[in-house]
This record gives C-alpha cells, structure tokens and sequence, in this order.
C-alpha cells in the first residue's frame, strides 16, 4: 500500500485522495524545468500539487495555477497548497483544461504537464487512476495539451512535459502540427547507459536543434543516487 503522504524539505504532499501518487520522475520534472525567470506559470494536471509547489518554491515571485479535472485531487491539491507556505502564490482551478481556455487566461511563461500517456495498454479497474493514466476521449489527448500550450504559451516561454519515449515521439508530433517543437530533452533512466524511462522535453515557439541530456537516477554498481541526480534534488528531497 502507498504511503498516504510524502514529505519533501519545505512542504508535504498528502497523496491519500489521488490516484497517482508522487513519483521521482515528477520530481525530476518539477527539479530541471526552467522556472526562474517565469511570472506566471501553469501546472496542467496537478493531481496532489506536487509540481505546482516544487515551482514556487524555486521561483519566490511567480503566480501559479494549477488544472485539474479529477474532483478529488483537486480537493487534494488545494489542501496540500493550503498547508504550504506559498499558499498565496498558487491558485487550484478545479476543472478541465478546456474550461481555463474558455476563461482566455493571460499568457504563460512556462506550462508544466505530467500527461497521461498510456495509450495502448489496458484500462485500469480505478476510474480515477484511469483519468491519470490513459489518454482516453473523454480526457486530456495530446493535440488538445499542445494546442492550448501553443495559445497560451507567453513569447519566448517553455512547455515541459514529461512522458515515456514512444508516446514522447507522438507528443512531438502534435506540438510541432501547433507550432510548438522540442529544444532540450532530459533522457531518465535507472542507471548510465540503460533503457531510458522517461524523456523530459522542453518546447518552445522556435525550431532549433535539440540539446539532450542524460540523466541516471542510481549509481552504475549500486542503489546509491547519482551525484547529478543528489544535486538535482538536494533542495527538496529528505534525503539529500
């Protein structure tokens, strides 16, 4: 069973009402976007919040919103941004991403998203977690992330987004149709050299060449983290 709670340095993420729980990839995504100049950003799909709190923690200043469809992990996010000390700065829309684009918000400098991606396999037993997971009709697809991404996106900010290689290589595709295309790429995975698990991909308005990053969680011969990885998280990990 998951734990009900994960606590990072400067807040806690109480995860007993989401169906996806913290996960180091998020972490990893919250920890390498670029979020220090941005005024205004926007977490899409916040589930507990975590992302949206990792953001204002790194950029003292920003506004930050947060979308989320589901009920229940809305009701999450906004208890977990209420027991946090930026609870001034981040705002929890309960609703779907179609209805802040009906609300035309004012430009964003930078757009996190942790979509669902698993767009082939099986349906979960959970509704919930299926929401989280699956790119199903009556939820977030891709073109509808990179066309609002594409309005909304400020001149000059990034959308990051994390997902798995192949549906990565999907999500390219779409965001490129809107206008958006890849400029840098975190590759994840458990050890140098291995299978890389997830990419992280950060797009903008320009076409330009990709710079890519690899990044390993754990050490080659051992459980131990990284030493890049321990520096990407020390401001927020207990651990570290």
């Amino acid at each position: 069973m998951a734990n009900t709670y994960f606590r990072f340095k400067h807040f806690t993420i109480d995860q007993a009402e989401c169906a996806m729980k913290v996960c180091t990839d998020a972490c990893v995504l919250g920890a390498a976007a670029e979020l220090t100049t941005a005024t205004r950003i926007l977490d899409i799909g916040t589930g507990t919040g975590l992302l949206a709190l990792m953001a204002a923690q790194r950029n003292p200043t920003a506004r930050i919103d947060a979308v989320e469809v589901e009920p229940q992990a809305a009701a999450q996010a906004a208890a977990n941004v209420a027991g946090s000390p930026w609870s001034g700065r981040v705002q929890v829309l309960a609703g779907s991403l179609a209805a802040l684009a009906a609300t035309e918000p004012a430009a964003y400098d930078h757009i996190l998203c942790n979509p669902p991606f698993f767009r082939e396999s099986l349906r979960s037993p959970s509704a919930a977690r299926t929401t989280a997971r699956h790119t199903a009709p009556d939820t977030l697809t891709f073109q509808e992330l990179a066309e609002f991404a594409s309005r909304f996106l400020a001149p000059g900010g990034q959308l990051s987004v994390l997902l798995p290689p192949p549906e990565m290589q999907h999500f390219e595709r779409e965001a490129a149709h809107a206008g958006l295309f890849a400029q840098r790429r975190l590759v994840l995975s458990h050890r140098p050299g291995s299978k890389p698990l997830r990419h992280i991909t950060h797009f903008g308005h320009q076409s330009r060449a990709v710079e890519q990053q690899p990044l390993a969680i754990h050490e080659a011969e051992s459980e131990a983290y990284s030493a890049e990885f321990e520096a990407l998280l020390r401001d927020f990990y207990l651990a570290f």
